[in-house]
């Protein structure tokens, strides 16, 4: 089939031809910022997709060849009998066949507006009668003008709303009309009504013959690579109709789609919502530019005129060439000149580029270019919860440090029981903390904003900008949710304005589509610090590249583009055995994996939750020379086990996890002592104790005399012989016993305790430092643990020494006091003492070497390309 020079042209300015504007640019097409064709922004609705997935496999069986379904699915919608519809390619389809099927000897088009009405008249053999449109008068359809100048025979195009001047008219004006002609016909094209909020007032049961009323589906539902319209005309008009549209017209996928999405409530009224405000600030910024003055219209685009010494196409040309920008030039609109072009309304980020590259062009002396851009930033989300994206963050914060970017980390939401206290007394987790050591800076509470701390398994304290505001249920804080994003973006803005870079943390799996809907910290961040996406993906587990595409294919079109690409964590092997999986990936998803990470032991770096402590990270092997071995009590709720961390490091310790009561019982005899550690729910995990034996265990061990016993936090709390819960915070009230180890009393307070803490540990006489995070208020008459440089003192010890607790974590970071407790261990086994710091517990190398094996695994220059740093 040939295609005329006419042919080609009247397809060019149609709007949309991406690819023929990126020829014209000298750019690939995702560069080019598409003003020219009308498409709702917020892009299809989400299920989409899985739409067109399920519907692939019905590609092998011919489709409906008069959509039958679908129809009777508009039907429904529209309150209309089936027979009064019929379904075709998009509106165009429709346009073309009403000539041809209806008795009509012209044709009568207001201008200016679609030149296809004239063009399928044309085809048809009609004349066609254009009748302007004032300009001065808004280009309304003046009806008393057309009442005079139709006739019998005629065929009457009308755009409600009008394209390319997005003004409409109310359905009475023109019921008036079609009453009072029976004689001629009149064709309403409302393809871009579903923008407009109400009831179109000329679709229903009882239509005329005379009045045939159209619709596209391709501009509203964002789907015009689907090609999808329907007319609705009295029964025996639409059969007319009918009768010119060819069978199968309508494809099996199309039809499905249709079927689906047409009438959701929810994506209409949002779209409605979303368009209309972007629409109202687009018009008052675009007259705010001198020269050009735009029309006040209902659709999803504005006509627009220019008032300069150059045509809209030159413009046209000028923000093709010099910032990407496509807009539709409408000379080929009948009754409109080489002034006026049309841009469709976009997001306000969009819109805002449009207005800047607009002003720079036509504002004599203002060079104006892009918007500028924000801090930018990278967000690693996964797969999966533990994919190792904390890791990775942390990772790339030092990469970005070594390379000599002011980097910062951020995770708008994180859910843990490890955290931390910052020296403003702020409560955060303490995943950014290391990831803020990764970058050499203070920790600071705008890194991680809003932290839940799981009491229980539907329930948690919700922290926000570092300090708590209540116990929640889940359904509780998704109804908070809202407040939480606008706390979390304040956050990122704050800290965002300070540095070079932000490095973004996810939470979970942006795929996780029960949570799609309030998202605070995945995708819906990353669209606020717009920022470019890496999916992190950990194939020790097996299926990575499953996982890859199906979160891909869950996904809404807005998240998809978000998506830079894909990273292979923890991998063990030959990385050429992956790259047939790496092309199908790409060819699948149209995004290519930027990094392969291996498999790295012992990194040396505090853990970012339970999951891998859970998962038995923590479990070691026994060391083969002389040792201590120090028992850790794993717990339900178990908080700030990082603050054993630092044993595993040392060559004579064995760190041996405990999580039954036959456990300890075997490893008792070569335990040297036992941890009970922090718990975010005291009361609860002192009953796990008591239910699952090890209560009586602890005991016994302590009357024995033959290891030490600490407590730390809840831990300390537990060895008491009261904790009272006065005020409900972990129990619905009263007072229990504790395993009665140590003579202190605990009361659980409203207030919370927030503070970093310097204090000399009075048995050893040698300093140490940390933080203390706790409700509780603990009273005893036994000698202190702690004496504090600021003043005070903390926890307490038992008369012989054996048994002790205090509230403060990280307490064994320091090394000389670390060591001086290994070395008291070693003396009650009779093993020498070691006498000096073996194992410094410093992240530093730590650091170094894994921004070593990432800067290795990753293609770090497409990072910095997809970052605009270089």
């Amino acid at each position: 089939m040939t295609i005329s020079v006419k042919e080609t042209n009247h397809l060019a300015a149609h709007g949309g031809n991406l690819r023929a504007l990126a020829c014209k640019a000298g750019c690939a097409v995702d560069e080019i910022l598409d003003f020219s064709a009308s498409i709702n922004p917020l892009g299809p609705p989400e299920e989409l997709r899985q739409i067109i997935s399920r519907s692939v496999g019905n590609l092998a069986c011919y489709p409906d060849p008069h959509a039958g379904s679908l129809l009777a699915h508009l039907a429904g919608i529209l309150g209309v009998e089936k027979d009064q519809l019929l379904a075709a390619n998009g509106s165009t389809e429709i346009i073309y066949a009403l000539p041809r099927a209806l008795d009509v000897k012209r044709a009568v088009v207001p201008v200016p507006s679609y030149s296809d009405y004239r063009r399928a008249a044309e085809l048809a053999g009609l004349k066609v009668l254009s009748l302007p449109l004032v300009a001065e008068d808004g280009f309304r359809v003046d009806f008393a003008a057309l009442a005079g100048s139709i006739q019998n025979g005629d065929l009457v195009f009308l755009g409600r709303p009008n394209n390319p001047t997005g003004v409409s008219f109310a359905h009475r004006d023109l019921l008036e009309l079609v009453d009072k002609f029976p004689g001629i016909y009149f064709a309403v094209d409302e393809s871009f009504y579903e923008f407009i909020e109400g009831e179109s007032g000329l679709i229903s049961k009882k239509m005329v013959p005379n009045l045939i009323v159209f619709r596209s589906l391709t501009k509203f539902y964002a789907i015009p690579g689907l090609r999808l319209g329907f007319a609705v005309a009295a029964p025996e008009v639409a059969a007319r109709l009918r009768e010119q549209i060819l069978p199968w017209t309508v494809n099996g996928i199309a039809q499905a789609v249709g079927e689906k999405i047409v009438g959701d409530p929810e994506y209409g009224a949002a779209s409605r919502g979303f368009i209309e405000e972007r629409r109202n600030e687009l018009f008052v910024n675009i007259n705010n530019i001198n020269c050009l003055s735009a029309v006040k219209g209902d659709a999803n685009f504005l006509l627009i005129r220019l008032q300069a010494e150059r045509t809209a196409q030159e413009l046209a040309d000028r923000l093709l060439k010099n910032h990407r920008i496509a807009i539709r030039v409408c000379e080929n609109f009948s009754g409109l000149d080489d002034t006026y072009f049309r841009v469709a309304v976009r997001s306000r980020e969009d819109n805002d580029r449009l207005c800047a590259a607009l002003t720079g062009e036509l504002v004599p002396g203002r060079q104006v270019g892009k918007k500028a851009r924000g801090t930018p930033a990278l967000m690693l989300q996964g797969t999966s919860s533990n994919a190792g994206k904390s890791v990775l963050t942390a990772a790339l914060c030092r990469i970005f440090l070594q390379d000599g970017y002011n980097v910062a980390p951020f995770k708008a939401q994180n859910m843990s029981l490890n955290s931390f206290v910052t020296r403003k007394g702020e409560e955060m987790g303490r995943a950014q903390v290391v990831q803020a050591q990764a970058c050499r800076l203070d920790p600071d509470v705008r890194m991680n904003p809003v932290l839940l701390k799981p009491s229980s398994d539907v329930g948690c304290q919700v922290i926000v900008n570092g300090f708590p505001i209540g116990n929640m249920k889940a359904d509780n804080y998704i109804r908070y949710k809202n407040e939480a994003r606008v706390a979390a973006h304040a956050a990122y803005d704050s800290l965002a304005a300070e540095h070079d870079l932000i490095i973004l943390e996810g939470a979970g799996s942006p795929a996780e589509v029960n949570l799609k809907k309030h998202d605070i910290v995945n995708m819906g961040m990353a669209r606020h610090a717009g920022s470019p996406v890496l999916l992190v993906g950990d194939i020790d587990r097996g299926g990575v590249f499953a996982s890859f595409i199906g979160t891909m294919e869950v996904m809404a079109e807005w998240e998809r583009k978000l998506i830079a690409g894909f990273v292979v964590n923890r991998f063990r092997g030959l990385e050429s055995l992956l790259d047939d999986a790496f092309r199908y990936t790409e060819e699948f998803t149209g995004r290519p994996v930027l990094g392969t990470v291996p498999y790295v032991r012992n990194l040396g770096l505090p853990e970012e939750d339970s999951v891998s402590f859970k998962g038995g990270l923590y479990d070691q092997v026994k060391p083969s020379g002389d040792h201590v071995t120090i028992g850790l009590i794993d717990l339900p709720h178990i908080s700030n086990f990082t603050d054993v961390e630092p044993f595993l490091a040392e060559p004579d310790v064995h760190l041996r996890i405990i999580r039954t009561a036959s456990e300890l019982v075997a490893s008792s005899p070569e335990l040297s002592a036992l941890i009970l550690p922090g718990s975010k729910n005291v009361i609860s995990d002192l009953a796990y104790l008591r239910k699952s034996g090890l209560a009586d265990r602890i005991t016994a061990l302590a009357g024995e005399r033959t290891l030490d016993i600490i407590g730390i936090c809840g831990g300390f709390q537990m060895l008491g012989t009261k904790i009272g819960d006065p005020h409900k915070i972990e129990s619905d009230g009263g007072e229990i016993d504790g395993l009665g180890l140590l003579e202190v009393i605990t009361t659980l307070a409203p207030e919370k305790t927030l503070t970093r803490q310097t204090a000399l540990h009075l048995p050893s006489h040698l300093k140490v430092h940390g933080y203390e995070i706790h409700h509780g208020r603990t009273s005893s008459t036994l000698a202190s643990a702690l004496r504090f440089d600021g003043g005070g003192t903390d926890g307490a010890v038992s008369p012989d020494g054996r048994i002790w607790g205090s509230y403060l974590h990280g307490i064994f970071d320091d090394d000389p006091f670390r060591r001086w407790f290994i070395d008291m261990l070693r003396s009650s086994r009779c093993l020498q003492p070691l006498g000096t710091v073996v194992a410094p517990y410093d992240l530093e190398p730590a650091f170094d070497r894994l921004a070593a094996v990432v800067r290795e695994g990753m293609d770090m220059k497409k990072i910095y390309r997809i970052l605009g740093l270089r």
